[in-house]
């Protein structure tokens, strides 16, 4: 069993939203062979809780108007961490960049086909380990290693 058009339509829109609004490290499983409830996870982080929501939003948005398609269920809002999106055909995951390594959620679906996805969205790979190397030699920059 394979994604459906409709999850891959829901998966490139949702993609593109999240790559419009600067998430780091967008990628799409086919997780149909493995799970009945949902033939996709699309996963993408953000360094920081505004950011987070913003990317959410986007989703929420473009595949509200684009696709008719509004999230079953909506997780994780209050705390803005990781925030989970059903929509029964595809799951989406927004995670803090730190969730992010520390739940590893690509190791769980390291074996599910990885889904094809827009020029946007494969180009926020690496933008995470990018972004906290700059954080890094930023801080290291800063007297004291305090906030100017």
């Amino acid at each position: 069993m394979t994604a459906t058009d409709r999850s891959l339509e829901l998966v490139t829109t949702a993609a593109q939203a999240a790559a419009d609004k600067l998430a780091h490290d967008i990628v799409a499983y086919d997780v149909s062979d493995v799970l009945s409830i949902t033939d996709a996870f699309l996963l993408a982080s953000a360094p920081n809780d505004r950011q987070v929501k913003s990317i959410v939003d986007e989703i929420e948005e473009r595949l509200n108007k684009e696709l008719g398609a509004k999230p079953v269920r909506r997780e994780g809002d209050r705390e803005a961490r990781w925030v989970l999106l059903d929509y029964v055909d595809i799951v989406v995951h927004v995670q803090h960049s730190e969730e992010r390594v520390f739940y590893a959620l690509e190791r769980l679906w390291k074996d599910c086909p990885e889904l094809e996805l827009p020029a946007d969205a494969r180009a926020t790979r690496g933008k995470a380990a990018e972004h906290a190397r700059l954080q890094e030699a930023e801080e290291a920059t800063e007297p004291g290693g305090e906030w100017r």
